[in-house]
């Protein structure tokens, strides 16, 4: 059975990217000049990286090489082949990161984006309450100013990588009374912060609630105005989504359906008729969902900016990726039943890889924003329906 007090492997790590062959032309010079300073950095380091400006190549510099989707796909293709991974930090650069570039000063630039970009200072998000989730402007953790200071008091809950970040982005109401929403980064050490763990049934300790008990924050980290938190949580929450829609089933890590279809064909196992066609149709949607990415990265490479239809793949990703994991687990037979166990039997890493998505995979259709909330951005700004009724 695999190590279940960390991440199992990938789950932590960034996002491979499989570049579609053709896509990126194999003679655009741009590829000569990145085998060349990888010929010179045959095993960069995580500085190496952040310094050439490919951790983050979207970034305008000096983070980043103000790359093009083009560029960006041929710098992923190039890193793949090398057998280079990026710095894990996968709520700092997807979702943190991209925010204090929109929002912060030159100061909170400096300050925050180089070890982010290094990974030596992970980042979580602090955003969920217990009573605000999918309604997340329901949130009622508050800052008030005092002086050169903003004091912060709430509860939030499942925050990912709370017991491991260094910094986490934080809404909070501020005003007299408290009304409109704010902005800031909690420094995830500083006195008042109590962080408890919430293990999942996978076994697994990423989930955290956090806990702010009269918690100070230097002015300074205010990012933005004070009052424009919602429409900053709006840029993030965008990129989350997009982030969340990857090749694997899990949340763009983990195995595929293509991946399930491989392993029933190596077993070479007698496969039920319901079974068997529940295999085929998993395959049809994991190629639909494979399609709309690569349509995506088309309308990404022509320059086209992106827009609600991230939300229209992660609803599909999410089904889909729960889709493959019950599979697996009925394919399994009663073997699923036994932790490490996956289709077939097969037992070892690969075993544990099968059971741990199994369990993993009710969480897809809530995080990053719940099947129902992607619905409505799908139904209001991609087919035009009119809003649902608000409560009054």
């Amino acid at each position: 059975m695999g190590d279940r007090t960390r991440p199992p492997r990938g789950l932590l790590a960034p996002v491979t990217v499989a570049v579609p062959p053709g896509l990126v032309p194999e003679d655009d010079p741009r590829r000569g000049e990145l085998r060349a300073w990888l010929a010179d950095h045959p095993d960069p380091s995580p500085d190496d990286l952040a310094e050439a400006g490919l951790t983050a190549p979207a970034w305008p510099a000096p983070w980043g090489r103000d790359a093009d989707a083009l560029e960006q796909l041929l710098i992923d293709d190039e890193l793949e082949r090398a057998g280079v991974r990026r710095p894990s930090n996968p709520i700092g650069l997807g979702w943190a990161g991209p925010t204090i570039l929109f929002a912060g000063t030159p100061a909170q630039q400096e300050r925050w984006l180089p070890g982010l970009l290094r990974g030596t200072e992970l980042w979580c998000q602090l955003f969920s309450e217990p009573d605000a989730g999918s309604d997340l402007a329901a949130l009622r953790t508050t800052a008030r100013r005092d002086g050169d200071e903003w004091v912060v008091t709430g509860q939030k809950v499942w925050t990912t990588y709370a017991h491991l970040a260094r910094w986490g982005i934080l809404l909070a109401r501020t005003g007299e009374p408290p009304g409109r929403i704010s902005y800031f980064v909690c420094p995830m050490d500083a006195p008042g912060v109590e962080i408890r763990a919430l293990p999942d049934m996978t076994g697994l300790h990423a989930f955290n609630e956090v806990f702010l008990h009269e918690v100070r924050l230097p002015a300074d980290h205010l990012l933005g105005d004070e009052g424009d938190g919602w429409r900053l949580a709006k840029v993030t929450l965008s990129n989350e989504r997009t982030a969340l829609s990857g090749e694997g089933v899990l949340w763009g890590r983990g195995p595929t359906a293509a991946d399930l279809v491989a392993l029933v064909r190596r077993l070479d196992a007698p496969v039920a008729p319901v079974l068997r066609d529940r295999l085929v149709q998993a395959w049809i949607h994991g190629e639909v969902l494979r399609l709309l990415r690569l349509g995506q990265l088309q309308a990404a490479v022509a320059g086209r900016p992106p827009g609600p239809e991230a939300s229209l793949r992660k609803a599909l990703a999410d089904d889909h990726g729960q889709e493959v994991m019950n599979l697996s687990e009925d394919l399994a037979g009663t073997a699923g039943v036994l932790d490490g166990r996956g289709p077939g039997g097969v037992d070892g890493d690969l075993g544990d890889e099968w059971s741990f998505g199994f369990l993993y995979a009710p969480a897809l259709t809530i995080g990053g924003g719940t099947f129902a909330v992607q619905r409505n951005i799908i139904a209001e700004r991609i087919l035009g329906l009119p809003p649902e009724p608000r409560a009054r």
